[in-house]
């Protein structure tokens, strides 16, 4: 295989009422592991539909070298209709497993030697690839709608690595994964040996990928490194673009002035000739001659200045091209201070139906302090959120929370009322504030001017979490305990950015669930709990799962 495996030829592609996708795209993947990362709705899955075959471009063509292996981010594999299916069925190997065993029953028939081809070893290769995904425990005809979500995409997974591909194309891999189930694809993906296209928000993973290829405004751009390096040359990047604005302003006000001292000169000039002309008693038309020529001079010297205005101009506006949009929230929330010591949440003795074994669990949060709560899916680890926020009582024990409020945010991000707009639900959250307070808050969380009065239901992912963010943090009173579940799920690298600083600013105490290591550090977690095997268990860093 040549080192060019994937090539996008003048691609076009819209929706079907015309929506333009990419127009004119074009760009190659060579060899190795390649990271595709741009903000939620640039089109990178549906790029990679392109690449798979599963869209086709209006114009221009898609050329993949070799076999192709595709794992998309919504799995057909988990709906109703699916769910008879066993996990041979998903592999693909559940013919030749029914040709290996027909055979060995004693029937020697030639199709099924046909069905097997150079498959003999299929069970033992296929034994290895699910043990590396700490899968080794599924038994082949296990019925797919038995298996976690987190399960299905490790499985899906192992199905294209079976195929062998050449070319492999993965769509955020890591979602719905625990800690434990996120090292071993990154394992896996570490010794890939051939052409790995990955779209995904993971930094972890992101930072095991031997070049970073970034979708921005339609072009694709690479660079050379793993995300780390990525985020530096893009710094890099920034402030130089950041000093060529400023020295662009700079010579536009220069050529401005410039331009308004030579029209006040010329005003001056041709003010004093008048006045000489007329003492010098010249004949009239001599002196028309010589205000005319006047006139001319001072047009020539006005068109240069104009030029240069307009070059100077053209200058600032190409380097404002350069600038990438400013997406920071920057916040001080002194209303969410809670002492240090004080205790905001007790549970002693918690228990939860088939989840958490006898006696219970105990658990204590003091304010300020950063918790991650870690562990494999399935532990308990939601239910434990809602029994600490009141939304669910627990089986047994005893629950004391301090006063003060409770801000439960879950993964469906569901407090906001979705036909009010942001600044309805803003009002809603903080009666007491001024409305021009509420509006330049709004503008801190990047919900200025008409933004601000759009109503819920019609935002992003990212937008509605900014949004639940701004009411929640700033409600009254200010929340004094936090809770998380999975809060960087399906947000985009820009996203959870703005989640790490609004975070940063917030002092009071929380819990986060999360199996995203690089957000947790972000975030200044300093206490790490396990919920694993029905028990609650202090670690002193995130746990292997």
């Amino acid at each position: 295989m040549s080192d060019t495996c994937i090539v996008c030829s003048r691609l076009s592609f819209s929706w079907p009422d015309d929506t333009p996708v990419f127009d004119d795209l074009s760009f190659s993947v060579g060899s190795g592991r390649t990271g595709l990362v741009a903000p939620n709705g640039a089109g990178k899955s549906t790029l990679l539909k392109l690449i798979a075959g599963e869209y086709r471009p209006r114009e221009g063509g898609v050329t993949v070298e070799g076999v192709l292996g595709y794992l998309p981010q919504s799995l057909p594999l988990t709906s109703d209709l699916t769910s008879d299916l066993t996990v041979a069925d998903v592999l693909g190997i559940a013919p030749v497993i029914a040709a290996l065993d027909a055979i060995e029953s004693g029937d020697a028939g030639e199709e099924h030697f046909t069905t097997i081809g150079n498959d003999w070893d299929i069970e033992e290769r296929t034994r290895a690839q699910l043990d590396r995904l700490g899968l080794g425990d599924l038994a082949f005809d296990r019925p797919l709608g038995t298996l976690s979500g987190g399960q299905v995409i490790s499985l899906g997974l192992a199905a294209q690595l079976l195929k062998r591909p050449d070319v492999l194309l993965l769509d955020e891999p890591t979602n719905n994964l625990d800690l434990g189930a996120r090292r071993r694809l990154y394992d896996v993906l570490g010794d890939w040996n051939g052409c790995l296209l990955v779209v995904s928000h993971d930094r972890a993973l992101l930072d095991r990928m031997d070049r970073i290829a970034e979708l921005e405004r339609g072009e694709v751009r690479f660079y050379g490194g793993d995300f780390t390096a990525y985020e530096e040359a893009v710094r890099t990047e920034q402030e130089a673009a950041e000093r060529t604005v400023r020295s662009a302003e700079q010579e536009l006000k220069r050529e401005k002035r410039e331009m308004q001292q030579a029209r006040e000169r010329a005003e001056r000039r041709a003010g004093n000739a008048a006045r000489n002309l007329k003492s010098a008693g010249l004949p009239r038309i001599f002196a028309g001659n010589m205000k005319r020529g006047a006139q001319e001079s001072a047009g020539r010297a006005g068109q240069m200045h104009a030029s240069r205005v307009s070059d100077a101009r053209a200058r600032l506006d190409e380097a404002g091209r350069a600038l990438r949009d400013d997406q920071r929230i920057s916040l001080e929330l002194p209303g969410t201070n809670v002492p240090a010591g004080r205790t905001v949440f007790l549970g002693e003795g918690l228990r939860a139906r088939d989840l958490f074994a006898e006696p219970g669990l105990d658990l204590t949060v003091r304010g300020p302090e950063r918790i991650a709560l870690t562990g494999p899916n399935g532990a308990g680890k939601s239910t434990l959120l809602r029994m600490i926020s009141g939304d669910l009582e627990p089986g047994g024990g005893t629950v004391r929370r301090a006063d003060g409020r409770i801000a439960y945010l879950s993964q469906r991000l569901d407090l906001l009322d979705l036909d009010r707009t942001v600044a309805g639900n803003l009002a809603a959250f903080a009666p007491g504030m001024a409305e021009a307070d509420r509006m330049n808050l709004l503008a801190r969380f990047l919900f200025r001017g008409a933004r601000a009065h759009l109503p819920v239901s019609v935002l992003s992912g990212g937008e509605r979490l900014r949004a639940t963010l701004a009411c929640v943090l700033c409600a009254e009173p200010a929340p004094q305990l936090l809770l998380l579940d999975e809060p960087t799920n399906n947000l985009d690298l820009v996203s959870v950015a703005q989640l790490e600083s609004a975070l940063g600013a917030y002092q009071g105490a929380f819990v986060v669930v999360s199996h995203d290591e690089r957000f947790l550090a972000e975030i200044g977690v300093r206490r790490w709990l396990e919920l694993s095997g029905g028990r609650l268990l202090e670690t002193g860093g995130p746990a292997g799962e």
